[in-house]
């Protein structure tokens, strides 16, 4: 059976907040916050599409023992997924990759990784063949809900608490920043920035502004004590001239509250620390 990534809910959900990381990392903070305002209007409870983002998601992320209550959770999902208004959901389908391109207008956007790709297919295409009911594929879709039997009561880590995307969108990202970046970035970033972009978007999500204060200024005095290390073995005097320019400017830098210019200099100065220390 054929499969549009471009219409998998399940898929495109992840690619927008994998989508928002990428903006993030690259500071553009406008281009985050479209792809969060897509989220927001397009993943919202009164939409057909969120309600199979939910019934795909749940199928993707259950996991049981007997193949029985196996074979009744696939009961359950055909009677629901024929119970949305298919018409309707077409349409809100359509108006999400609409917003996407036209929005967003970003040509990497659906080249992005999703390591779930392949279990947000098969769902997908079985949930699209319910809905056809005697006009689908009947060996093919018995194939592929044994597959599905088979996944759900497969050994694996059973996942991420559930995010309400309808209310508090800023969640998504907190939820994508605590897996691995996306393959584009990921060798591009110290363990260390990746933990202090964690802390910014967590503290956005749950107006934890000291946590992340404490964090840059322990950040600020780290690479205070290193330039100091350092005044102390150099003798030229006008590599101690500029030393003494930017550890001024360090000085200087008021992190009571941090935002976007200030975690993008943070950024710069943890990466200033991993190389004086040779990391």
């Amino acid at each position: 059976m054929n499969h549009n990534k471009k219409r998998n809910v399940g898929v495109i959900y992840e690619l927008l907040v994998r989508a928002v990381s990428a903006y993030l990392i690259e500071n553009d903070r406008e281009q985050a916050q479209n792809a969060l305002n897509i989220i927001s209007k397009h993943y919202n409870k009164n939409t057909e599409l969120y309600k199979e983002f939910r019934l795909l998601n749940a199928l993707a992320k259950s996991s049981v023992k007997d193949t029985s209550i196996a074979a009744a959770i696939l009961t359950e999902s055909k009677n629901a997924s024929r119970r949305f208004d298919s018409n309707k959901l077409i349409r809100e389908k359509s108006n999400l990759i609409r917003d996407i391109n036209h929005i967003l207008a970003d040509q990497d956007f659906y080249h992005r990784r999703v390591p779930e790709y392949k279990t947000y297919a098969t769902i997908q295409t079985l949930l699209n063949a319910w809905r056809e009911g005697d006009k689908s594929n009947l060996t093919e879709v018995v194939l592929i809900e044994a597959k599905m039997v088979e996944w759900l009561t497969s050994e694996r880590t059973v996942a991420q608490p559930d995010i309400n995307v309808g209310e508090n969108v800023d969640a998504l990202v907190v939820k994508l920043m605590s897996e691995k970046f996306n393959t584009k970035y990921d060798d591009k970033l110290s363990n260390n920035q990746k933990d202090l972009i964690k802390e910014y978007v967590f503290s956005l999500q749950n107006d934890a502004g000291a946590s992340i204060s404490g964090k840059a200024m322990k950040i600020q005095r780290d690479v205070l004590t290193e330039i100091e290390k350092i005044r102390k073995t150099e003798r030229s005097g006008v590599i101690l001239e500029k030393i003494d320019v930017v550890r001024k400017k360090i000085e200087e830098l008021n992190l009571n509250d941090v935002d976007d210019s200030k975690l993008a200099k943070l950024m710069t100065l943890t990466q200033l620390i991993n190389e004086m220390k040779g990391a």
